[in-house]
């Protein structure tokens, strides 16, 4: 099976690419690439001229920025539904959907790659991953899941096809999680992967169910067709499933 691969910088963090059709998949990639910077540009807290900042301090209205924004609202007020509150994305009035967008945007990459042809590829940003066909004929895609406490050590392997892989938790951005319930951060687990069909709704659920901590272990439990895999603030691990 062939391979194209890039490497993209963008969001704080770093974008891999991998597309394991024949062909010539430079255009395409490029394009995934100007949509990545594009949703950076939207959604970005870090950048005082983004929608979003634009949004928290009252001089854009989210109906007034475009339909991406509106979408990415929307699905948050959905998801916020879905998790009992424990995903938010709106603190105090100020509006942040960082905890949905990366992998939103992985999943719009994704569905890119596939309406030019594409029906073998991984599109990973920053541990979010989106994994469509196979890695190889008969193969599926196999995903390590690092120790948050020990970036080079696999804890375990995801393997699947047509499969979506979401992280969340303290390795990268340290306590950034926030428990909407008592305002403070969530402290209690220190990593959280999420598997299941959609790249968008696993990125939700992951940070939600890093605010809720402990209370994973029956929520997990309730969500068709997702795993979830826990490591807490002690380095014991578990497995949810339905």
């Amino acid at each position: 099976m062939s391979r194209t691969v890039h490497v993209e910088h963008c969001m704080g963090t770093v974008f891999s690419i991998d597309v394991r059709d024949p062909g010539d998949w430079a255009g395409p990639i490029g394009e995934v690439v100007a949509w990545l910077h594009r949703v950076d540009a939207l959604f970005s807290t870090f950048r005082p001229d983004s929608a979003i900042s634009r949004i928290g301090r009252g001089e854009l209205a989210i109906a007034d920025a475009g339909p991406d924004v509106a979408e990415v609202f929307a699905l948050c007020d959905r998801f916020e539904a879905e998790t009992g509150g424990y995903f938010t994305a709106r603190w105090r009035g100020t509006p942040d959907p960082t905890g949905l967008v990366k992998g939103w945007a992985v999943e719009r990459a994704s569905e890119l790659l596939h309406r030019h042809g594409s029906h073998h590829h991984a599109v990973n940003g920053g541990g979010d991953v989106r994994l469509a066909g196979e890695s190889a004929p008969g193969r599926p895609w196999r995903v390590g899941i690092s120790d948050p406490a020990a970036g080079r050590r696999i804890l375990t392997v995801v393997t699947g096809r047509d499969i979506a892989v979401a992280t969340s938790g303290t390795a990268e951005r340290g306590a950034h999680v926030i428990d909407p319930r008592t305002a403070t951060p969530a402290l209690d687990l220190a990593a959280v992967t999420v598997t299941g069909p959609s790249l968008t709704r696993a990125d939700a659920y992951a940070t939600a169910a890093v605010a809720m901590g402990h209370r994973v272990t029956e929520w997990g439990r309730t969500l068709p067709g997702h795993e979830v895999f826990v490591v807490d603030g002690t380095g014991a691990r578990w497995l949810t499933s339905r």
